[in-house]
């Protein structure tokens, strides 16, 4: 396969590596930026002199309306940066329907991304490697083509559950989803590059930028998470090349794994002999203590860990919560579950809160870190209220707790899912 060389630099080795923001812009900014800005007519030379000279970024983004936002009959936390979940019972299929499926967004949808524009786009892919790359879409296109099912929960999903309440997204429990993704694997593309022995992490970039001057948005991942097989640069959203919302052109999926793991809008994979130490990698940002702690309580940034692969986790999507129902009628219960790295082993419910369990059907996912889906037939025979629980097991022997443990941000919330119903007559 034809390589296109890399555009932005003809330095190599370590002293090409960016260290600061003001080195990423002077290696990825003047010649990507100022290309790109081109494209829509902007004043480049205005651009270089007012802003890339000072270390700042050129600000392209549009209104969550030109990015088709929000999406019917969705539940929307934030506008600019938008972000928006759906409520459990919209999240039965057993594959989510690209509407159906959540939004969470850090700035704004990059305008290359609404205009479906891949003309000028290359991903680069640089740093610790013996060939540094720059792909068109006619490059991966070259590569092997892979489709699977992939669980994409935001890491905060479950957020409002926490007591007591923690900044950031109020999250409720819809900030998952399970769709098809059609790519190809990263590591085939960091073979083509050559990865050397001092290859440890990758730090990803994305082309949405921050309004306000700060650092862009990027997260890596270990080399041995890059190199699995199911880890894949996303280009088609259930069958259908990336809506805008979802990263077009081209995305990470990180299954098993936090969302913020999966850049979207990708346009750099910086390989790095370090753990990527962008701004929302350090401190307490998408980070878990290291041990357990008392609600309310943070522990020093030392004892934090990076989040990786989300916990053993179902949720309920039939039936409805606050439905009214006569004794005695059938009640068809149903959900999905997943586990993270690891795999479901069953899913109980429970209508007198927790004393006494029954095992549901569980059906298998279609493939690894896809979700299960579980179902079962319940009947109430005695008129009051009602919480219909639902908890899953991985097969580490894990199950969700039944109330959440406590961390500074509200991440990885695994509670069981309950929800009420009435028998009226």
């Amino acid at each position: 396969m034809q390589k296109t060389e890399h555009k932005f630099s003809s330095t190599h080795g370590p002293d090409a590596v960016p260290n600061s923001r003001r080195e990423f812009l002077a290696k990825m900014g003047r010649g990507a930026l100022l290309a790109s800005l081109g494209m829509f007519g902007a004043g480049c030379e205005a651009v270089d002199q007012g802003l890339l000279s000072r270390g700042l970024v050129p600000i392209v983004l549009v209104d969550a309306q030109r990015a088709g936002l929000p999406k019917s009959d969705m539940l929307v936390h934030s506008e600019r940066p938008f972000n928006g979940e759906f409520a459990p019972h919209l999240l039965n299929d057993d594959v989510t329907p690209t509407e159906r499926h959540f939004v969470r967004n850090n700035s704004g949808v990059p305008e290359r991304a609404v205009k479906k524009e891949s003309r000028g786009w290359r991903l680069v892919i640089d740093g610790e490697v013996h060939k540094e790359l720059a792909l068109s879409m006619d490059d991966l296109a070259r590569f092997p083509q892979v489709t699977m099912e992939v669980v994409l929960e935001c890491a905060g999903n479950g957020r409002s559950l926490f007591s007591p309440e923690v900044s950031g997204t109020p999250w409720q429990r819809g900030a998952v989803a399970c769709s098809e993704w059609t790519g190809v694997r990263l590591r085939e593309v960091l073979q083509a590059a050559g990865l050397k022995p001092s290859a440890v992490y990758t730090g990803n970039y994305g082309e949405d930028m921050p309004n306000d001057g700060s650092e862009p948005f990027s997260r890596g991942i270990p080399i041995e998470k890059a190199m699995d097989e199911h880890t894949l640069i996303a280009l088609k959203m259930n069958g259908e090349v990336l809506p805008a919302a979802h990263g077009f052109p081209a995305r990470l999926i990180v299954p098993g794994w936090i969302g913020s793991a999966m850049q979207k809008w990708l346009n750099r994979i910086w390989v790095r002999d370090q753990v990527h130490d962008s701004e929302k990698m350090r401190g307490y940002s998408y980070r878990i203590p290291a041990y357990p702690i008392a609600p309310g309580d943070k522990p020093p940034v030392e004892d934090m860990r990076v989040a990786t692969a989300w916990q053993v986790k179902s949720l309920i999507t039939r039936p409805e919560p606050h439905l009214e129902l006569s004794k005695g009628t059938p009640i068809k219960v149903r959900g999905h579950a997943w586990a993270g790295e690891n795999q479901i082993d069953k899913v109980v419910v429970s209508t007198d809160f927790g004393i006494q369990w029954q095992e549901t059907r569980l059906i298998q996912p279609s493939n690894r870190y896809a979700w299960y889906h579980w179902e079962t037939e319940l009947t109430l025979a005695n008129r009051g209220y009602y919480e219909i629980w639902a908890r899953a097991y991985d097969d580490m022997g894990v199950a969700q707790p039944f109330t959440q443990p406590w961390n500074p941000k509200g991440y990885l919330g695994n509670v069981i899912h309950r929800v009420p119903v009435s028998i009226v007559a």
